[in-house]
């Protein structure tokens, strides 16, 4: 018994002197966080009247796309510099000034442009002349309003007055097509009246703010063309999670993020989630900034665009686009 005490003893010793000597490695947590960096503001605007407010944004090809009233601004997205304005639609002798414009999307060389007033304007990315017209204007025709649209992966998707949204293959859309297309699907977005929706699509998934659904609406794509023409009699549902007291303003895609505008109980904020965390329907986001650093509080902003660690934020309350930067910390933990 006396031995087995001694050799207990001296265990214990020998594993307190190897915890004493031992060097534990730290462990390592990534920490996001946003900046202010600068703001765009309307006096940039060469011959502009002064006023920018912007119903949507977006970046391609290094470009800065901002839908400001009737107008469509166009900037440096590195430098920030003014680059133009395209005030109309021009293809050969005809002209068709731009009106109440609500959305953009840019993709394969084309650019998409949503009117309030019942069009959807398709130019050429590198020239800006037009290429053709969906919808004469009148609401009653092809599209009652336009609030909201997105190209890619082969369709167009069409937000209309309250709860639909009509599918299109950008295929159809050619120099000769005619302006009533015919769309080859339709989505029901449970609600919605007159608000401007935004909507983007990830990993075979057209996912839609849905502001008066209060929640995000999933429709999977290979879906869409499965009961494409059933949906026509019968528009297709979303898969979505109802978020209590959340109203989804925008909603954008990078490679990592899921980044979204929300306003929650009345304050809003920029959200970003990792990218297949948010396609899950998990809602935990890494960034959840309601302001920056305790100032500048987010207001009246509409939608997001995101170069690099650059995040644009149309800012309608103070008519700016606000650049902000999204930064990366790591902190060590030691144990």
């Amino acid at each position: 018994m006396r031995n087995f005490l001694f050799i207990a003893i001296l265990f214990v010793f020998a594993c307190c002197s190897k915890d004493s000597d031992a060097v534990y490695e730290p462990t390592n947590y990534q920490y996001y966080y946003l900046s202010n960096e600068t703001t765009i503001k309307a006096n940039q605007i060469i011959g502009g009247k002064g006023t920018l407010e912007a119903n949507a944004i977006t970046i391609a090809n290094n470009k800065l796309y901002i839908c400001n009233g009737d107008v469509l601004e166009i900037f440096d997205a590195t430098t920030l510099s003014y680059l133009s304005s395209l005030k109309s639609y021009t293809k050969g002798t005809t002209t068709i000034p731009f009106t109440k414009l609500s959305s953009i999307s840019i993709d394969n060389d084309r650019i998409y442009l949503g009117s309030i007033d019942s069009r959807v304007f398709v130019l050429d990315e590198k020239t800006l002349s037009g290429i053709n017209t969906i919808g004469n204007g009148q609401w009653w025709q092809t599209f009652v309003h336009v609030f909201g649209l997105k190209a890619k992966d082969g369709f167009l998707f069409v937000k209309e007055k309250e709860n639909s949204i009509k599918v299109f293959q950008t295929a159809q859309i050619t120099e000769t097509s005619k302006w009533n297309l015919a769309p080859i699907a339709k989505l029901n977005t449970l609600k919605g009246y007159t608000e401007i929706y935004s909507m983007d699509i990830a990993n075979g998934n057209l996912i839609v703010a849905g502001q008066n659904a209060n929640g995000f609406l999933h429709y999977n794509l290979k879906d869409i063309e499965k009961n494409a023409t059933n949906s026509l009699t019968v528009p297709i549902l979303p898969n979505t999670k109802t978020q209590t007291d959340n109203v989804p303003l925008s909603v954008v895609f990078s490679d990592e993020w899921a980044i979204t505008t929300e306003k929650i109980k009345g304050t809003n904020y920029i959200r970003l989630y990792p990218k297949n965390v948010f396609l899950d329907q998990n809602y935990t986001p890494t960034i959840n900034n309601s302001d920056i650093m305790g100032e500048n509080a987010f207001n009246a902003i509409t939608n997001c665009a995101l170069l690099k660690d650059r995040l644009f934020v149309a800012d309608n309350t103070n008519q700016v686009i606000r650049v902000l930067k999204v930064n990366k910390a790591t902190i060590a933990e030691q144990k």
